[in-house]
């Protein structure tokens, strides 16, 4: 492949007449018939001259559904690996694309760009980079910027939907693709930009890309989120997303935390020494306009949600994305969290948040979390709102494995605890085999394997045992000393995850026949049943084997 000789066909001969205008005429009817084309703005692009048409990325096919919104060839940037075979390499050029090596400032493609504008022809420009498939668009790089500074031609910004559901491997399906351009944008001729004024003018150029991305229904970007339950986890997320760019509505649950958080700007009571950004309204969560948001979280305890999205959940709207934050089982029927909320809410998806996040070390020294939903483009758009935060995003659809995983190891952390007053071979014991008896039972609800090895399961375990502020720990000790379980959450002051879930996992075992002795050992001391000196005798206690039927001579 080279390089040089593509960029100077692109340059001084440009496309093959012949083979462009035969191939639009077969692509274009076969796009109004097959995926029911519907192309608006098409006036807004100039007749002649030199143009800059930028648009959002989401299949192969885009260059050629574009190319058909302007009656004079369009010209378009691809990545190098395409010009491999000669063949493929010839077709391409012929049909106006020319090379760019992704990654890297390439120069030879500005260049021929810039060429291509000057002699008065169109050039298509995907300032994303790469192609998005779900979710909301994707952040721009400034090349767009920098190619309207340096020659002056117009920016058309436009947006196309539907593409990236035309294909399914090899196969090329019916659906309808619909595509839009809005009026074209100018900027003053500067010879060398810099790249922050590069940037400036991408950042002017992108919004209107996203305009007529969500005029045709495509999916809007995280720009306000809603945290319900101003605790230490949803104190911390919001501070987290505020730092992102969202503006953020934390809602609290009384008037006077309310009050006392908005005038000190500080969580006192739950995430000390923390100073809550100016992109943060504090306020009563029944007081928010959820109708205007595109996230909703809800960090509050699992036992605490059926009451939260009684009060709330008919207000959030369709459009906006709910994460749940709970580690636990929704009582009393020991629902998980996710399902609990997907049934009671009309938002377009529901996910989750698992992995090794202390709301206090969050903010200090970062976390590694993982995502879990089944909507791919949910996943991904609240990975970028997370990620600019400053946290390492692991995505997932195992919704019932992050959550089944967070309850063992809340349980394990409770069983180690409460059988630390033996030693520490028997406190190993009973978080291991707790662990692997709620892992067991994930497996039969569907749940991978590889996310109870992961960051959602070991990772979490790890460091809920390390942590000093561990409330789970702190519980099974209180267990450990005759506390009642019903004392345990007024003594923390917070509520202990596992000492409602350990029961109810409980039962969800024996439900489905699956043998889970520790767990239930576990569970009749969290309930009463037996003393903690009981509960430590049957950890590492010999397991009975079925005596062996005596065998009867022929």
């Amino acid at each position: 492949m080279d390089h040089d000789s593509l960029h100077r066909r692109a340059r001084e001969r440009g496309v093959n007449p012949l083979v462009y205008w035969i191939v639009r005429a077969v692509l274009q009817p076969f796009f109004h018939i097959y995926f029911r084309y519907s192309r608006i703005g098409r006036e807004h692009i100039p007749t002649e001259g030199g143009v800059i048409i930028a648009s959002n990325h989401r299949s192969f096919l885009d260059p050629f559904v574009i190319g058909t919104m302007a009656r004079r060839p369009m010209y378009y940037v691809a990545k190098s690996e395409l010009f491999t075979y000669r063949w493929q390499s010839w077709i391409l050029s012929s049909l106006g694309a020319f090379p760019v090596r992704r990654g890297a400032a390439d120069a030879d493609m500005i260049d021929t760009a810039k060429e291509i504008l000057a002699r008065g022809d169109i050039v298509l420009m995907f300032p994303e980079g790469t192609r998005i498939r779900p979710g909301s668009l994707a952040k721009p790089r400034r090349g767009v910027g920098r190619l309207a500074l340096e020659t002056g031609a117009p920016v058309v910004p436009m947006a196309l939907i539907g593409t990236e559901a035309v294909r399914r491997g090899w196969r090329i399906r019916p659906h309808k693709v619909r595509i839009r351009a809005g009026s074209p944008l100018r900027f003053p001729h500067v010879a060398e930009p810099s790249p922050a004024l590069a940037t400036a003018v991408t950042e002017r150029i992108w919004p209107c890309v996203m305009l007529q991305w969500e005029w045709l229904g495509g999916l809007p970007s995280v720009r306000r989120a809603a945290v319900i339950g101003a605790g230490s986890w949803g104190t911390s997320l919001a501070v987290c997303l505020a730092r992102a760019g969202l503006e953020v509505d934390l809602g609290c649950r009384t008037h006077e935390q309310a009050t006392e958080l908005a005038a000190a700007r500080e969580n006192a009571a739950y995430l000390p020494g923390v100073t809550l950004p100016d992109r943060i309204r504090v306020g009563r969560a029944v007081d928010l306009e959820l109708c205007g948001h595109d996230l909703v979280c809800l960090a509050v305890p699992a036992r605490s949600l059926p009451a939260v999205l009684a009060a709330h959940g008919e207000r959030i709207p369709q459009r906006a994305g709910v994460l749940v934050l709970a580690k636990g089982l929704v009582p009393p029927l020991g629902t998980l969290p996710s399902a609990f909320a997907a049934e009671r809410v009309r938002a377009r998806a529901v996910g989750v948040l698992g992995g090794p996040a202390h709301a206090g070390e969050v903010l200090e020294h970062g976390a590694s979390v993982v995502l879990a939903s089944v909507d791919a483009a949910f996943r991904r758009q609240l990975a970028e709102s997370l990620g600019a935060a400053g946290l390492d995003v692991t995505c997932t659809s195992d919704v019932t494995g992050v959550e089944l995983a967070g309850c063992a190891k809340n349980a394990a952390v409770l069983a180690a605890a409460a059988a630390s007053s033996a030693g520490p071979n028997v406190a190993g014991a009973a978080a291991g085999k707790v662990f692997g008896e709620v892992g067991a039972l994930a497996r039969l609800r569907g749940g991978r394997a590889e996310t109870f090895e992961g960051l959602a399961g070991a990772g979490d375990l790890v460091a809920t045992v390390v942590s000093a502020s561990s409330r789970n720990r702190r519980a099974g000790e209180l267990l450990a000393q005759g506390v009642p379980a019903a004392e345990i959450a007024p003594a923390l002051g917070h509520a202990a995850e596992a000492v409602d879930s350990v029961p109810m996992l409980a039962s969800a075992a024996r439900e489905r026949g699956l043998a889970t002795p520790a767990l239930d050992g576990l569970a009749a001391l969290v309930e009463g049943r037996i003393d903690p000196e009981q509960w430590t005798a049957t950890v590492t206690a010999p397991a009975l084997l079925p005596r062996p039927r005596p065998v009867r001579a022929a």
